[in-house]
């Protein structure tokens, strides 16, 4: 069994894909005070037949650790993935023929400041039966709406 409280680091744990910009950012972002790895799938090269759409199946992941000391049980892009998948889905603001795209860089800022504020202090999520801040300790109750407003105002 792990213990939990001897895994409890100021240190973040990053997974991205092979991507080399990947290298500057995390670099920016947070010098070597982190632990980084990448994964990186190979799929297979089938052809499908016409008008028939899945997505490849995949034959093989290399895991590399880049900095520090990552849980390599860990490594995986998955959670960043299905949070894009969440975003894009709760802010049209990231589809490009919406009349919600936005077009100054400030209303996208405020947009997803507030949908992230709101997905992880407001919104109870169904697995956890909670919202994400009270899984983490951060507070004891959902927030409001009107909570949220008047910390902005």
């Amino acid at each position: 069994m792990v213990d939990v409280a001897s895994r409890l680091t100021n240190r973040v744990q990053v997974s991205t894909d092979g991507l080399r910009l990947y290298v500057e950012a995390v670099e920016a972002g947070f010098g070597g005070d982190v632990d980084w790895a990448t994964i990186v799938k190979s799929y297979e090269g089938e052809a499908l037949g016409e008008g028939r759409y899945s997505p490849p199946r995949v034959v093989s992941t290399e895991k590399t650790v880049m900095v520090g000391a990552p849980d390599k049980a860990l490594i995986s892009t998955s959670y960043v993935e299905r949070q894009n998948l969440t975003m894009r889905m709760n802010m049209r603001r990231f589809t490009r023929l919406t009349n919600a795209f936005s077009k100054k860089r400030e209303n996208l800022e405020a947009a997803v400041a507030l949908h992230f504020i709101s997905y992880n202090f407001i919104r109870k999520h169904g697995t956890i039966k909670m919202t994400p801040a009270m899984a983490a300790g951060i507070t004891a109750r959902p927030w409001t709406m009107g909570e949220i407003v008047w910390l902005a105002g």
